[in-house]
């Protein structure tokens, strides 16, 4: 998977879980958490779909490196062949 690849799917897995959200607007290092106003169940949903969408196991040790959209590009691209 190649970095924009992995962006579109990130953006595409906030979208299904906070439907109406302005992914468009978030910076690439924007805690999106905080500027969207996800709760923990809203994140801990964005992780799943996130995992099922992109086949990539994601541990909870893992979920700290996904606050922002670069970030959680980076660990799309690191962990996927």
């Amino acid at each position: 998977m190649n970095r924009t690849d992995a962006l579109d799917m990130v953006r595409e897995s906030i979208s299904r879980v906070v439907p109406g959200a302005d992914v468009a607007a978030l910076g690439p290092d924007d805690a999106f958490r905080e500027v969207l106003e996800m709760d923990s169940l809203d994140f801990l949903n964005f992780v799943e779909v996130l995992s099922e969408r992109s086949g990539v196991r994601i541990e909870d040790e893992d979920t700290p490196r996904l606050g922002t959209l670069s970030a959680s590009a980076d660990f799309l691209v690191a962990h996927t062949g």
